[in-house]
């Protein structure tokens, strides 16, 4: 099972130190705080994913109003897969993943993106990435 991976920590601290700024530059918002202790235990243990079971529920919820705010899905509306490929050239996913998209999980859904991301060949990120904007 994918966990969260430490860059969508990183984001969801990010986007809640922009949202809600410390009123002074000392103290945390209740989000970042519970996302910040997230992160400190992955570094100190060296790990670059958590299980979203072992976060705590202010902190699953906190990243889970940061997940919200990306985009849902990866498709450009050119799927290769509806032509028999097993990997689509427009988005990335594997057939079974888009197939199954509707029903994974919050954390599949980004452990997906961060793999399409990575491997960066799909046509979203060069030929068409106009559409993915």
């Amino acid at each position: 099972m994918p966990g969260i991976h430490i860059t969508d920590i990183e984001s969801a601290i990010n986007h809640w130190r922009q949202r809600c700024p410390s009123p002074d530059g000392v103290r945390l918002s209740p989000e970042v705080q519970a996302l910040a202790e997230v992160y400190a235990q992955m570094v100190y243990a060296g790990e670059s994913e958590v299980d979203e079971a072992a976060m705590s529920a202010d902190a699953l919820a906190a990243w889970l109003t940061w997940y919200d705010t990306t985009p849902d899905t990866p498709c450009i509306a050119i799927c290769s897969t509806s032509q028999g490929d097993e990997r689509c050239k427009g988005c990335g996913r594997s057939f079974e993943e888009v197939q199954r998209w509707t029903e994974m999980t919050p954390v599949q859904k980004r452990a997906t993106w961060r793999r399409i991301t990575i491997e960066g060949d799909a046509w979203r990120f060069n030929r068409y990435a106009e559409r993915a904007r």
